[in-house]
Formats: C-alpha cells, structure tokens, sequence
C-alpha cells in the first residue's frame, strides 16, 4: 500500500520506519519541501497527518483526499496556567473540525496516544500496545485498522468519529504519565481481557 505522510517530525519518521518494515511503499513531505503535502495526498492510498495541531488548517487548504483514508494523529493541545489541556473539546474535536475541511475524505483519528518512540518499534511489551481508533467510514477503519496492525498495535474501535472527543483527551493522559510523572517515552496502554476467574 501507498502510504503518504506529511509531516517529517519525530511520529511522521517513526510510522515510515515501521510501514517500511512491514512491506508498505511510504513517502514523507511536508508543507514546503518536496514532494510536497499536495504531491503527497495525490500520490498515496493512505494519508497520514502527522504534524502539529496548529497547521492542519493550511495543509487541508492544499490537499485533496477525496474517497481515501486520512489518519489525524495530532492532538489539540494548548498550554494553560495549570500546564498542558484540550484546546478544543465536549462539542468537538479536532478530528471534526479536520473531516469537515475535507469532505470528501474518511478521516480516522488514531495513532495520537502514544509517543513516536513506540510507533518505532513495538516489540518487548507484554501484550500489544493498544491504539484506539475513531471514524465514520467502516471501510476506511478497517484500512487503518490493518496498518495498525502492521505496525504491532491491537485496533480497538472507539466507533464514529465524534469519539474523538474522547481520544485527544485521552492522548493527555500518556503525555502527563510520561512527562509530569516522569515515567518516560517507552511505554504504552494495553488491553488485557480477563482469562480465568
């Protein structure tokens, strides 16, 4: 599969290293190198937005996504007078707001709840990190569900994408474990059904 990742940051280099692996062709742009985000949403069967909250509003100015899976991976995160906290939230996400600048994609927001170190390499755990997943295109789910997969993550389906509001706050909680509470970069949330009672 084609997968086109705009975005040349610490999580965009990490997906390429781990589609790579598994076999997918990527390409990485940004907004003004080349290839650049348009080139790259045209190019590819996948588009994946990894960069900062802040610019989705001018990447989804230049690119069209129309009928392909858009995976959000960003977070809106502002800095408030009690540190990090939801920029946006309860009425919308950014997941929203980014579908509704682009109505002819399938925008899936996953792959936002853990740090770029993960996304690398997710072997050495236990149980396979768990990646939620939220979207209103099922054929498009299942697309990125896959990939996720193939990165080492178990999908686990939040449902439609108004669920969004429940995983970019949910982001926070990896960020204040990993930061605030100094448990550092290398750790994931997993999923872990109970086998004997």
């Amino acid at each position: 599969m084609r997968i086109g990742i705009i975005g040349k940051g610490r999580v965009g280099s990490a997906l390429a290293v781990g589609w790579r692996a598994a076999g997918h062709e990527v390409q990485l742009g940004g907004r003004e190198t080349s290839p650049n985000a348009s080139e790259i949403a045209n190019w590819a069967d996948v588009v994946v937005l990894a960069v900062p909250f802040a610019a989705l509003e001018s990447i989804a100015q230049t690119i069209i996504a129309a009928d392909k899976p858009v995976i959000d991976c960003t977070n809106p995160i502002a800095m408030g007078p009690d540190g990090m906290g939801l920029a946006i939230g309860h009425t919308t996400s950014g997941a929203e707001q980014l579908q509704a600048k682009l109505p002819g994609a399938h925008v899936v927001k996953t792959l936002n709840q853990v740090g770029a170190e993960v996304m690398a390499d997710t072997t050495g755990f236990a149980h396979a990190p768990v990646q939620f997943l939220a979207g209103d295109n099922e054929a498009a789910k299942k697309v990125v569900a896959s990939l996720l997969v193939d990165l080492g993550f178990e999908p686990l389906d939040a449902g439609g994408l108004s669920k969004a509001r429940l995983l970019e706050p949910f982001a926070l909680t990896w960020i204040n474990q990993a930061i605030a509470q100094k448990h550092g970069r290398d750790w994931a949330f997993g999923a872990m059904p109970r086998t004997v009672k």
